[in-house]
This record gives structure tokens, sequence and C-alpha cells, in this order.
């Protein structure tokens, strides 16, 4: 029997600076350890302000994670301490492996008027996988498949299967998909995931409903759970819905359309020791690190192992 999933809580993206001072919306990050393991943090970069994106991300260090940048508008240019260094653009991906250690820096720019913008997930890894070799996965827009599913429903597959059609990105330890889904008014949408998976949603613009019912559910918003079976949940653009178990998601649009991304993973169940850009499952493994990258043995390996 289809269990349809419905909605745990919604989270609103909060405006903070990060790096060098980007402007950007967290959807979640350290607060929220472990409610959406695999996934550490989701952030909402997109802006038409130079001055709120180009001071970038410097030169900073990674372990135990991987970070996925997934661009709209404008570029990001990335170049790391092994050598790896590109570009990324709209309707690109780069899927980065810190594993043992990446020392890099991603510095945003903006298209001619002005426009830049993009999400960046972090993935953890177990603790089986923290010390791997690191590896990037640049996938251009023109290798991610885009499909026309029921109701005109587009659905663009980084990472995942849809009606058989798999996406670039594959091989990644926590069995994850990816979509960026596009629906019009007045459809609905249903996608299979696997049960005791973490699946959650973030709408890019429009606004739908996320939830079996669209009236008759109980749900959270920003820590205060609602039981309310009358009032409709239309969800809209910045929030994030974490759905609860279930082996399938369930959207429908009303008057407007909808563009949301679709993420889940495998939960990894272990520890998470977490501080700025390392995470790994024991305080004495993140003082190591520190004390390695202070010393200049962070770098395990000479280079990345590069798949396009």
């Amino acid at each position: 029997m289809t269990r349809i999933r419905q909605i745990k809580k919604i989270l609103k993206g909060k405006p903070i600076i990060e790096g060098a001072g980007v402007h950007l919306k967290r959807a979640f990050g350290f607060d929220l350890v472990p409610q959406l393991d695999p996934f550490l943090l989701f952030d909402d970069f997109r802006s038409s302000d130079p001055d709120h994106y180009l001071p970038g991300f410097p030169w900073h260090p990674h372990r135990g994670i991987e970070t996925i940048t997934y661009m709209l508008d404008g570029y990001a240019e990335h170049s790391d301490s092994m050598g790896h260094q590109g570009t990324i653009g709209p309707g690109d991906v780069q899927w980065m492996t810190a594993g043992s250690g990446i020392i890099h820096q991603e510095m945003p720019k903006g298209d001619k008027k002005g426009v830049m913008g993009g999400f960046q997930l972090w993935a953890n890894l177990p603790a089986a996988c923290k010390m791997m070799d690191p590896r990037y996965r640049d996938v251009a827009q023109a290798t991610i498949p885009e499909i026309t599913v029921d109701n005109g429903v587009k659905v663009k597959i980084i990472c995942g299967t849809v009606n058989g059609i798999e996406g670039p990105v594959k091989d990644i330890v926590i069995d994850p998909q990816y979509l960026d889904v596009a629906m019009p008014p007045n459809v609905s949408f249903s996608h299979p995931v696997k049960a005791g998976h973490t699946v959650f949603a973030y709408v890019v613009e429009g606004e739908g409903y996320f939830d079996k019912g669209k009236d008759a559910y109980a749900y959270e918003v920003e820590g205060v759970n609602y039981f309310d079976f009358k009032r409709e949940c239309l969800v809209g653009p910045a929030n994030l819905v974490i759905f609860k178990d279930g082996d399938q998601v369930l959207v429908t649009t009303k008057d407007k359309q909808l563009r949301f991304l679709l993420i889940s993973g495998k939960p990894i169940k272990e520890p998470v020791a977490w501080y700025g850009p390392i995470v790994m499952n024991t305080q004495q493994e993140l003082k190591t690190a520190f004390e390695e990258y202070q010393k200049g043995t962070f770098i395990k390996h000479p280079a990345p192992r590069t798949q396009d």
C-alpha cells in the first residue's frame, strides 16, 4: 500500500551573511542536526545586488562532507589547493566530495544584468568515507536530462531516477535524489521515494500544496505545532518542507505555477561533530583536523579525482 508523505515541518529561509560578506537565506543548518540526516545545511544565495555576493567565499578548508552547488543565474568560479579550477554557470552543478580534505575558494559572479543565484547543499559522509580521496563532479547543464511527465510537469534530474531516466550524478554514498520540478497551475505531481529516507522540498518560486489532503494534516512551522483541519496550506517561495515517512510525495498546484527542488537521502545515523566547514564524528577528530590545517598537513592527497 502506498503511503503518501505528509508535512512534518515547514521552515522559512533566514537571512544571514557568510564567507567574506555574501548575503543569503539559510533554510537549515547546525541547529537542525540530526533532523535532516544525512543533510547538514541548505543555502539560497540568489541576489541582484553585486555588493551582496562579490565578496565571495575566499580560501577555506572542508573535510568529512560533500557540498553540492546548483547555479540558476550568473557564475561561480572555483579553485582549490590541489590545482583544480573552473567555472559553473546557469543550470550547472558542482558535486564536491571533500573527503579527507580540500582547501578551496568559491567566488560568485553576476550575469550581464548583475543577477547571480543558486543553492548550496551540504551532505554528510559516514565515518567509513570521511577520509576518502577528494573528488569533483562538474555537471554541465547539457548533461542534466529534463523530461515532461504527466500534466505538463517538467523535471530536471540531477541525481536519481524519474520514469526510468537517470540523472548524471551517480555512485553517491547517501543514495540521494536531487530533482528540479516545474509545475503549471492546477495539476498534480507524484513521485516515489524510499521509505526511511529523509525527504525535503524547497520552493524556488510560485506556491503549491505538499500534503496529501491539502486541508487535513498536522504540521510544524518554525518550531510550533499546528493541528489544523480546515486551513489550506499553500507553501510559497523560500520555504522548506520536511516530510514525514512514506514512499511517495504528492504535490499539487492551485492558481499559480510552482518550481521546487525535491531532495532525499539515506540517513547515516552516526554522531556529528561539526565546527565551521569541517564535520567529523568526534570532537577529537575535529580537533585533529584543525591542528593539521594550522600545521599545513591537512591535505592528504596530491590531487582530486575528477569526473565530468
